[in-house]
């Protein structure tokens, strides 16, 4: 089984990026940022059969595969990663040279927005889910989705205005929720986890 998350954010932008303030320099960076470490830690290494996928309206669409990170040097702390995500996203619009920068040689890029790359997945028979809480219920679903060999899930951001366009409502792709509550982007991939590869 694999499991890869979809998440895209329109406002994301580190051009005027500091430390001191991440949440508002940086367009809810952090947000993304704790959303790739729910997806891809485990509690002592990495979720080796899960991916997620960043669209960045900004800075492009970016994949973070723990087959390509080393898990020893891996920023593991939400702050610092946040860090280092944000150095890569400003010196990768900038510049190529990542020389100091632990995540730069293990991110991958694609050409692909999300739209695109939804597209593409579904030529590859991956089956497709959009998190929404009017969505059928994910728990009446969970033995189904577990059979399937290869799932991605597409998570609302912190904006949520993609959800519920246009573009991604003529994909007719089905809806799944996890209840009538609304959740955080990294405590619903915290969840779809915790049960879908709880054995």
């Amino acid at each position: 089984m694999t499991i890869i998350f979809f998440i895209k954010s329109k406002t994301a932008n580190v051009d005027k990026y500091t430390i001191k303030d991440i949440p508002g320099s940086s367009g809810r960076l952090d947000v993304i940022s704790r959303c790739i470490l729910s997806a891809i830690l485990s509690n002592d290494d990495f979720e080796r059969i899960v991916q997620i996928w960043v669209f960045l309206d900004r800075y492009g669409t970016f994949i973070f595969n723990p087959a390509f990170f080393n898990y020893e040097i891996f920023p593991k702390n939400e702050l610092l990663f946040t860090d280092y995500f944000a150095r890569f996203l400003q010196k990768n619009k900038n510049t190529k040279d990542h020389s100091l920068n632990l995540l730069s040689s293990s991110i991958k890029d694609s050409e692909m927005n999300i739209i695109e790359a939804i597209i593409h997945f579904k030529q590859l028979n991956y089956k497709l889910y959009i998190l929404n809480e009017q969505g059928q219920d994910f728990f009446k679903l969970i033995s189904k989705i577990r059979e399937e060999e290869n799932t991605i899930f597409i998570i609302g951001s912190q904006e949520d205005e993609f959800i519920y366009s246009k573009e991604l409502s003529a994909l007719k792709l089905p809806m799944i929720s996890i209840g009538n509550r609304s959740y955080l982007a990294s405590s619903v991939i915290r969840l779809l986890k915790l049960h879908l590869l709880a054995l």
